[in-house]
């Protein structure tokens, strides 16, 4: 694989990131690469947790003739703006900048895309649009409204990650997990600047509102483009059922429920999928089930010498 670092132009905002291409003569299909929530790099990495997926994919995608694009958000790593004051639309306009771009690039004869969680409501939303991409994979993505994700991702953590007795004292208190978080939804929904401080911690405010308030559904619909969705059973932050979702909306959905996977598309054999043990499963790679589901619909979108789509 070759690798350059290159800047992308979004707006006034310059976007650092990396386009690498695979070892002989293109030029190739290309994948935009876009990650999750949170204040993540090229690579999909926060300054927590290396999730390092994108550098993954980039590298699975370039064994396989692919050219790949990612970038570091706005405010963060080596890219312009503030990371804080984006909102969930500025980074999908980030993204069509990011695409529009790496349409232009010598080394490059079509695009898809491919989005995880919060990314993949980027990524359809392109696949939407009439920008010329073959198709779009969604890993780990939702169909739910952003404030019903959030709802659903809290009935998991008090079903599965709050202990006992710890219930029992909330009760005692008139106060459940999910009358919590509902009150900082409700604060956060209340908000009108960029920013806020909801339990004295400094948010990206106009992102949430934005989320919260942000329906798939009408952007599936609009995706005629060849769609995979891909979720782990294991999955504790977006719903595997919305899998169905996604196949009764998108004209030309493919859908997989992989067993034993989680958000992070990694394997986890355990009976629950702990957020906070991502630390140690992001030791393990890629799940190759879903290298392989990847590569296999990607196969198919692979131009002919003619330059059209063909099965493969």
């Amino acid at each position: 694989m070759h690798e350059i670092d290159v800047t992308v132009p979004a707006g006034q905002i310059p976007l650092a990131g990396s386009l690498a291409t695979p070892t002989g003569e293109g030029p190739f299909p290309a994948a935009l690469l876009l990650p999750g929530s949170g204040p993540l790099d090229r690579d999909a990495n926060h300054k927590k947790i290396r999730l390092n997926l994108s550098a993954d994919l980039a590298e699975r995608l370039a064994e396989s003739g692919w050219a790949s694009l990612r970038y570091d958000k706005r405010g963060v790593g080596e890219s312009g703006g503030d990371y804080l004051s984006t909102g969930l639309f500025d980074e999908l306009a980030d993204a069509e900048a990011a695409l529009r771009w790496l349409q232009q690039r010598p080394e490059v004869e079509s695009t898809v895309v491919i989005g995880h969680s919060a990314g993949s409501l980027h990524a359809v939303e392109l696949a939407g649009r009439d920008l010329g991409v073959t198709g779009a994979v969604l890993l780990a993505t939702s169909a739910k409204t952003g404030e019903e994700t959030l709802s659903w991702q809290t009935q998991q953590i008090s079903d599965h990650m709050v202990p006992g007795p710890v219930k029992m004292l909330m009760k005692l208190f008139r106060t459940s997990v999910e009358k919590q978080q509902a009150k900082a939804v409700a604060k956060l929904k209340a908000t009108t600047g960029d920013t806020a401080r909801i339990q004295l911690v400094k948010v990206n405010a106009k992102w949430m509102r934005e989320f919260i308030a942000y329906d798939p559904v009408p952007a599936l619909q609009q995706a005629d483009v060849p769609l995979l969705a891909i979720t782990g059973s294991k999955d504790v932050q977006v719903d595997p059922a919305d899998l169905s979702v996604v196949a009764a909306n998108a004209p030309n959905a493919e859908v997989s429920r992989i067993e034993d996977l989680d958000h992070i598309m990694r394997t986890e054999t355990g009976p629950f999928s702990n957020p906070r043990k991502y630390v140690k499963q992001v030791e393990k790679p890629i799940d190759a089930r879903v290298v392989a589901a990847l590569l296999s619909f990607l196969g198919d979108l692979r131009p002919s010498a003619g330059g059209e789509p063909v099965a493969g």
